[in-house]
């Protein structure tokens, strides 16, 4: 069994053992153990938990893309630089639909974007929001995993995005799934 796979089952016995009255110094030392150094010394888990920061030219790219005037679908595709431990610019996208922008996602890496859409409504209407897509594909390695996962809620909450989803296959990035996913917003 692979020293990952060991670490992953004991995090989930201590998550368990922290929800059921545990101490975040017994999550932060088996965390310790998965990711050395991925937690600033001092600070306590209950604090708000941010693995990577946002890097500051991706901030303001991520405010000029909220307020857009174009019509069209079009992406910003992020990803973790683990060196730096920051949020960057993967790719952008315009004029790019959801069954394209499935095929510009690696298959075995997580990725984060933010993807303007033309949402067609049932009564006419057209709308474009923003959408917060995590894709965290199966298979991944669980370090990874972490380091995204981590990452997620101060992105979300840099790029004040409500519409936020996850997807696990990359496969599933589909037209019907965003539709059916924004039908519960509208």
């Amino acid at each position: 069994m692979s020293r990952s796979l060991i670490g992953w089952k004991r995090l989930a016995r201590i998550a368990h053992c922290r929800k059921e009255g545990g101490s975040d110094s017994i999550l932060e030392k088996a965390l310790g153990k998965i990711l050395p150094g991925w937690w600033p010394a001092g600070r306590k888990m209950s604090e708000s938990l941010v693995v990577c920061d946002v890097a500051e030219d991706l901030v303001e790219k991520l405010r000029k893309f909220r307020f857009r005037k174009e019509t069209n679908n079009a992406a910003i595709i992020m990803k973790i630089d683990k060196d730096k431990r920051l949020v960057v610019l993967d790719e952008e996208h315009e004029g790019i639909s959801p069954d394209e922008l499935k095929d510009e996602l690696p298959e075995r890496q997580p990725r984060f974007i933010v993807y303007s859409y033309k949402y067609q409504h049932d009564d006419g209407r057209v709308s474009y929001p923003l959408c917060f897509i995590f894709s965290s594909p199966v298979g991944c390695k669980p370090e990874q995993q972490m380091m995204y996962a981590g990452s997620k809620n101060k992105l979300v909450q840099t790029a004040e995005l409500t519409k936020v989803f996850e997807i696990r296959n990359t496969e599933d990035l589909t037209e019907e799934w965003l539709c059916e996913k924004l039908g519960f917003f509208h």
